[in-house]
């Protein structure tokens, strides 16, 4: 397949894979590398097909019945259940957008100086104005090209020196401790790769794209038309996106580990620290590109953050949602995306450390995402609202094994913590 065909076949799948590596995820995996060395390197192959396989399973969700996730639940269970889901999806989207406006700006503030809280209003209020003005179709355009900023961590990983053989050997032989810090640090690692917003976002926008293309007039308002071809494309875009997404965050372990954990730095407070802590290890190119790429995930990341929470709170509320609306058409649509935004850049004004808050948001979704998991899989499976696109035998193998491991290691880590 040409690569000029292949790209114009990657959409909300591939959006939502590169997203995962916000300033968040990289600072998580940041604090990986310079804490562990090499040693979790096992986990960006190990976790990459459980997240293909739930975000495919979203992903035809939203493609086939025409909702979005939270729709479905609220058609199909408990309310309760719902309010749950969405209301921790809610905290925890609004913590990750604070944690990465914050990293943004102290990344723009190191390479161009100029006030930490300037840039933080700047990038605020330049991200709430390209979501609200901008028409969905160039909007999913500039997303897609925001991605190539994902190629700057490529490039840092071979530029570093590096021990391929170890290296090479954590990443096939897990390494696996059982104490406190290392557990913790494996359920933030899931929980940042597989979370909670990205499910909700990728079903949405599969709705959004069939609006786009004619084959809905409205978001919530009846089922498309589906074929195998559809879903072909969809898994594709998704398997693309998750892998693209789990090799980043390969190459980011594997540049902080060589750099900052070969130093014994390893306590990392921000991306931005991270980033400003190679400078002296790996040079000024190596900082710039490391920079770059946390400002071009930032401005993809957080409209993603911001407008998955929308989404879910819209469709629990029974409000008119989607980025193809005009603001008047969907007050309540962009006003959680400005309100969550707006929340966000506040958090930054807490005493509280980022990274901490970061940290922890990250533990807390490889907690919650779970049982949503569970539902998720409920949902694929059941004919009724899939039709002939149900689950395969081994979507829910891999599906449930995926939530399984994700529950074993948030009660593993638990029983650190209180036994």
């Amino acid at each position: 397949m040409r690569l000029t065909v292949l790209y114009r076949k990657l959409g909300p799948g591939f959006i939502t894979g590169a997203s995962d590596d916000d300033p968040s995820g990289i600072a998580t995996y940041s604090q990986t590398g310079a804490q562990f060395g090499y040693q979790q390197l096992w986990t960006a192959p190990f976790s990459f097909p459980f997240m293909a396989v739930i975000q495919e399973m979203v992903g035809r969700i939203g493609l086939v019945t025409g909702r979005g996730l939270a729709a479905i639940i609220k058609q199909h269970y408990s309310k309760k259940v719902l309010y749950f889901t969405v209301g921790l999806l809610l905290i925890a989207n609004v913590i990750n957008i604070g944690a990465d406006l914050g990293a943004m700006a102290a990344v723009v503030q190191l390479v161009f100086g100029l006030p930490f809280v300037l840039w933080l209003l700047i990038i605020t209020i330049l991200t709430v104005l390209l979501e609200i003005f901008v028409s969905y179709q160039v909007y999913a355009r500039f997303l897609k090209y925001l991605t190539f900023s994902l190629f700057a961590y490529f490039i840092t990983a071979i530029i570093v020196k590096q021990d391929w053989g170890a290296a090479l050997y954590a990443t096939v032989i897990p390494h696996i401790v059982f104490n406190e810090q290392y557990l913790l640090n494996i359920v933030a690692i899931l929980g940042t790769t597989i979370s909670p917003y990205l499910f909700f976002w990728q079903a949405s926008e599969e709705v959004e794209e069939e609006v786009a293309h004619h084959k809905l007039k409205e978001m919530d308002q009846g089922r498309p038309r589906v074929g195998f071809k559809d879903i072909k494309d969809m898994r594709l875009d998704t398997v693309m996106g998750m892998f693209f997404s789990n090799l980043v965050m390969f190459f980011i372990i594997l540049t902080t580990a060589a750099t900052l954990g070969g130093q014994g730095i390893t306590d990392i407070a921000t991306a931005a620290e991270a980033a400003e802590a190679l400078r002296p290890l790996a040079g000024d190119f190596t900082f710039v590109l490391f920079a770059l790429g946390i400002i071009g995930t930032g401005l993809l990341a957080i409209p993603i953050l911001a407008g998955s929470a929308s989404y879910a709170v819209s469709e629990a509320l029974g409000w008119r949602s989607g980025l193809y609306r005009k603001l008047v058409k969907a007050h309540g649509f962009y006003g959680v995306i400005i309100i969550a935004t707006v929340a966000g850049l506040l958090v930054n004004f807490l005493s509280v450390p980022p990274f901490k808050m970061l940290y922890y948001t990250a533990v807390l979704n490889g907690l919650i995402a779970p049982p949503l998991m569970v539902l998720i899989i409920l949902i694929a499976k059941r004919r009724d609202i899939m039709g002939h696109y149900v689950n395969s035998r081994f979507s829910n193998v891999m599906g449930s094994l995926a939530a399984v491991i994700m529950a074993v290691a948030g009660l593993a880590l638990i029983s650190t913590i209180f036994i």
